[in-house]
């Protein structure tokens, strides 16, 4: 799969389902030639404005927690990863 494919496709979060955005860049050791992780615009932070649509937080996802490509989605496990709370979160 090309990276211009893989970024169509929705990032989601396999733990509550949530969708977390489309992948914005991908993190790549061109050493070793491999991808270490994919960078993906977060959820929106709210904001006291009129129409409370805060500016979206870009966060890493590590490549192993990467669970599936699939046709439509990539499935990632991103429950607890430092960089990913949103709003709701009864985690934190």
């Amino acid at each position: 799969m090309r990276i211009s494919d893989m970024r169509l496709l929705d990032v989601v979060n396999i733990k509550d389902g949530r969708r977390l955005g489309p992948i914005k860049d991908l993190d790549l050791d061109l050493e070793k030639g491999v991808v270490k992780g994919m960078v993906v615009s977060g959820p929106a932070r709210s904001s006291w404005g009129l129409f409370g649509g805060g500016k979206p937080e870009d966060f890493m996802i590590p490549w192993e927690r990467v669970k599936k490509i699939g046709v439509d989605v990539i499935l990632v496990d991103a429950h607890d990863l430092p960089e990913y709370h949103s709003e709701n979160d009864d985690r934190r």
